[in-house]
């Protein structure tokens, strides 16, 4: 049984663009586009759309589609995927930081950096931003050296106009090259 129903929201792995799905057939799933667009794919290249809280999202109609003729799909940037944003900062991720020296905040914020990496990975979300803060760029150094030890993770400095320069920018790779 297939994970994706008629009717779900669905984004396409390692693409700016996503659809509801029309069809589903084992592994094979049918997705209209935003654009209208009818395209297969096998269910390990889509997610669920995270960005919805619905359940289900109402196919308002079928589109038929002539057999034979071959549409192709617009790679045109179509809506940017929204990122999870993780926040760093010590006072978001504890109760109260008495008692805690610099040692105990770095650890815990790197501790938390690595479990929302790993959960990101095994979830399937493809961008994360983890805002870090400016600072003396301890934590930036550190994040930084973390993402590295990863081969299906590329990092740069998150959106300025939105986070200034206290934020890093991850983006997950769903179907790494090997």
């Amino acid at each position: 049984m297939s994970k994706f129903k008629k009717g779900d929201r669905v984004l396409v792995l390692d693409e700016d663009f996503g659809g509801v799905v029309a069809f589903a057939k084992a592994e094979k799933i049918t997705i209209i586009t935003d654009d209208e667009i009818e395209v297969a794919y096998h269910s390990s290249e889509l997610i669920h759309d995270q960005r919805f809280k619905v359940e289900r999202v109402v196919v308002k109609q079928e589109i038929t589609v002539q057999k034979g003729k071959k549409r192709h799909v617009s790679r045109k940037k179509a809506k940017e995927i929204p990122a999870v944003e993780i926040d760093l900062h010590i006072h978001q991720l504890v109760k109260s930081e008495r008692g805690m020296d610099a040692y105990d905040k770095l650890n815990t914020q790197m501790d938390t950096a690595r479990y929302k990496l790993e959960w990101a990975r095994k979830e399937r979300i493809p961008k994360l931003v983890f805002i870090h803060g400016v600072g003396e760029g301890v934590l930036k150094k550190e994040l930084e050296y973390l993402f590295d030890r990863y081969s299906d993770v590329t990092y740069y400095d998150a959106d300025f106009q939105k986070y200034g320069r206290g934020a890093t920018e991850v983006y997950i790779y769903q179907n790494p090259k090997k």
